[in-house]
């Protein structure tokens, strides 16, 4: 064989090497989130025999099931817009306030380990503070007489659930949204006040328009967060509050109607809304991306 031959050969492809370090990552993805998501959605179109069938996909407009959605996209929402307001005033008051430097570092080092602290723990701690028992209400009726519970408040309920969910909806605003303050450049703002714009002209006509898609996808975010909270719900409010995670939890140990196709389907059913709110997400985030570069 000659040489020019063997140099036209094309040379073996090979892996780079590199490309072994996200294998874990691709094994973990695959194992614990794609093969999952595959087998809820296959057992969605399930009846019990295996064939196919839509009776669990209409099973999810009955009246409870429908009832339990809407509960847990008003609270996803209450609990969004109000992490959104208090996260970007917050977040604003740092970036542009003129606060001490040093209370930025805590901050975001907080809002990162409070963005992912849910469950057991998070539930515990709200009813230790806002419970029928908790500090707050001991002490407000004690020292003020002034009794939640009969203004009321119930933290087993909507608003209760809403505002434990703010728990971790306002750090994650915070982490989110701080890098987009900080890409409002310096130059814009002294563009506008040369031709003569007021700070609040300047809000309205230049950072706001700029910072809009960062805040709606970061709202759909915290949508996406709030809608597939299922440990901190059940923690916290038990089978008091009739929500899509409680449901599903109910319909998975057998509780309700003892069909786990249904529970498939209603899981399929929080899989279709937070996809859309993540893929909103995405979207906004890359546009966005564009003008703070």
């Amino acid at each position: 064989m000659s040489t020019a031959h063997i140099s036209a050969r094309s040379p073996a492809r090979r892996l780079p090497l590199h490309w072994l370090g996200i294998l874990p990552f691709a094994a973990f993805v695959t194992l614990f989130l794609i093969l999952p998501t595959m087998k809820i959605v296959v057992g969605a179109f399930q009846s019990p025999d295996g064939s196919f069938t839509l009776d669990n996909i209409q099973g999810l407009f009955t009246p409870s099931i429908l009832a339990a959605y809407w509960i847990s996209i008003k609270i996803s929402v209450a609990s969004a817009l109000l992490g959104c307001l208090a996260g970007f005033a917050i977040s604003a008051a740092v970036v542009f306030g003129g606060l001490p430097r040093g209370i930025r570092g805590p901050l975001l080092t907080f809002s990162g380990v409070a963005s992912n602290f849910a469950g057991v723990p998070l539930a515990f701690a709200f009813l230790a503070t806002l419970g029928p028992v908790g500090i707050v209400n001991v002490f407000l009726r004690s020292e003020l007489g002034v009794d939640l519970r009969a203004l009321g408040f119930n933290i087993l309920s909507f608003w209760g659930l809403t505002i434990t969910y703010l728990f971790f909806q306002i750090p994650l605003m915070i982490l989110i949204i701080t890098p987009a303050l900080d890409g409002l450049k310096r130059e814009w703002r002294e563009a506008a006040s040369i031709l003569g714009a007021t700070g609040f002209q300047y809000w309205r006509m230049v950072a706001f328009p700029i910072l809009l898609p960062s805040i709606l996808g970061t709202l759909a975010l915290l949508f996406a967060n709030a809608f597939g909270a299922v440990a901190t719900a059940i923690a916290l409010t038990g089978s008091s509050l009739s929500i899509v995670p409680i449901l599903l939890f109910a319909q998975i140990r057998g509780d309700v109607l003892g069909n786990p196709h249904l529970g498939y389907a209603l899981a399929f059913g929080m899989i279709v809304v937070t996809g859309v709110a993540n893929a909103i997400y995405i979207w906004l985030r890359a546009r966005s991306e564009r003008w703070l570069k």
